[in-house]
């Protein structure tokens, strides 16, 4: 066993692969910085609301009013040279750290795909994806290699095959499988769509868009890694991204995930494509055509690199998984529902209408939300208990700075759930400023008494 995993430490395959990645991960990036700046999002996300809900941990992450655009700048021009791999590592180390710093700076934004850019970044970091058709390998034939270690393209698949079928595991419940919910409200949202827009109104096919899409995120994976199946399954990723993208707003996700699926293909694919790019800008490529192997070697600093990235991955694989220790329903409680590949499972929407105590005079003051929150944060506000705490939390200090004495703060709030009817939420006579955050379970939470089976 353990020769035949030196074997594999000790296997090369061409740096193409890792360096189209990272110059298609970068324009991404760029494109996705400047779309994110042109809809005014920096504005109305991180610079227009007056209170930010923050992540437990990382509170100290703060907007930086004005200079959110600074960062931003930052953001964008270190994807920029990831992309072109120029001064590489501290190109890629920048971005993680702006583009996390950014995603954690309000937690109202969080996506899914956010969390895999971070992810998939941060593990750039320790791969040599300037090692061909860069800046870097083109000024230093030091860092000019043809060939690298496999295993620096193979943690990237498996990064992607586990968003895969852990969203397809996800899929596995009684709402999705067996009311093809939450579909069945969203796809008649789109009957308008020409041609195939009065089908979304038909409940066979709101089963057959739940049944296709489980299977489907199980099965890709596997099909990608099979060479016979390998373009088919890369037709289904396009179609079943393109569809994605047409019935539901979420940005470039799609296109990140096509693009990162033609990881799985032929090292010679990759050089053909970075060639063909290459000759469009007329930069000839045979200085790239020189370079050294890259042979992996098993000494104490690579050791140390892998044995990190492998408790990594290991993390990876475990943490979705933290739900377990939560009583109650996952989705109604979403204690572990964040960083666990839960794509679009849910439709959820509540209402809530906080009153804070004089601790001393007993005088109690409805609280209207909009005088703190935008509409997007009171939406999300609404049915995230995390939220709904540190916003109580917020309304306590702020009622105390204008001289009430120990603000009591508590919430009607009500919450409805794939379909089903609204019901109270949050235990009406808990005062919420007396409960702090933490990994242990929200008892405040009303029970939901209901049951959604699966994974």
């Amino acid at each position: 066993m353990n020769f035949n995993i030196q074997n594999y430490l000790n296997t090369n395959t061409q740096a193409s692969t890792l360096a189209f990645f990272r110059l298609a991960f970068g324009l991404m990036m760029v494109f996705s910085i400047i779309r994110f700046a042109s809809f005014g999002w920096i504005d109305q996300f991180y610079i227009q609301p007056v209170f930010h809900f923050t992540y437990y941990g990382f509170e100290w992450v703060k907007t930086l009013g004005k200079f959110t655009y600074v960062l931003f700048a930052i953001c964008g021009i270190s994807a920029l040279f990831v992309a072109l791999g120029y001064k590489y590592k501290i190109a890629i180390i920048t971005f993680f750290l702006s583009f996390t710093y950014i995603e954690l700076m309000d937690k109202t934004t969080y996506l899914n795909h956010y969390y895999f850019i971070s992810v998939v970044s941060f593990v750039l970091i320790f791969l040599p994806a300037n090692a061909t058709f860069s800046i870097d390998a083109f000024r230093n034939s030091k860092n000019a290699f043809e060939e690298i270690p496999r295993w620096t393209t193979d943690i990237l698949k498996l990064l992607l095959g586990i968003v895969y079928f852990y969203a397809g595991l996800a899929k596995i419940n009684s709402d999705w499988i067996l009311e093809a919910m939450p579909l069945k409200i969203w796809l008649p949202n789109n009957s308008n769509l020409p041609l195939i827009g009065t089908y979304f109104n038909e409940s066979w096919v709101h089963y057959a868009f739940s049944w296709s899409g489980m299977i489907y995120d199980l099965a890709i994976p596997f099909l990608l890694l099979y060479k016979r199946t390998r373009n088919l399954a890369f037709i289904l990723v396009v179609v079943f991204h393109l569809m994605t993208k047409i019935l539901f707003p979420i940005g470039i996700f799609p296109y990140v995930m096509i693009v990162s699926t033609l990881l799985f293909f032929d090292a010679s694919f990759h050089t053909k494509c970075l060639k063909f790019i290459f000759k469009i800008f007329g930069v000839a490529t045979t200085v790239f055509e020189n370079g050294k192997q890259k042979v992996q070697q098993y000494n104490n600093i690579n050791k140390v690199k892998l044995s990190f990235l492998f408790c990594f991955i290991i993390f990876q694989l475990a943490f979705p998984f933290r739900y377990l220790a939560y009583p109650d329903e996952l989705f109604w409680t979403e204690e572990g529902y964040r960083f666990s590949w839960r794509v679009m499972l849910m439709e959820k929407a509540g209402y809530t209408q906080f009153t804070v105590t004089d601790n001393l005079t007993k005088k109690t003051i409805h609280i209207n939300n909009r005088q703190f929150l935008t509409s997007f944060q009171e939406k999300q506000m609404s049915f995230q208990p995390d939220f709904i705490l540190e916003y109580a939390h917020f309304l306590a200090d702020y009622h105390k700075q204008l001289g009430m004495f120990n603000p009591e703060v508590r919430v009607e709030s009500y919450v409805a759930i794939n379909g089903r009817l609204s019901k109270l939420y949050i235990d009406p006579k808990i005062n919420l400023a007396q409960e702090n955050e933490s990994f242990s379970h929200k008892n405040w939470i009303l029970p939901f008494n209901d049951e959604i089976k699966g994974f």
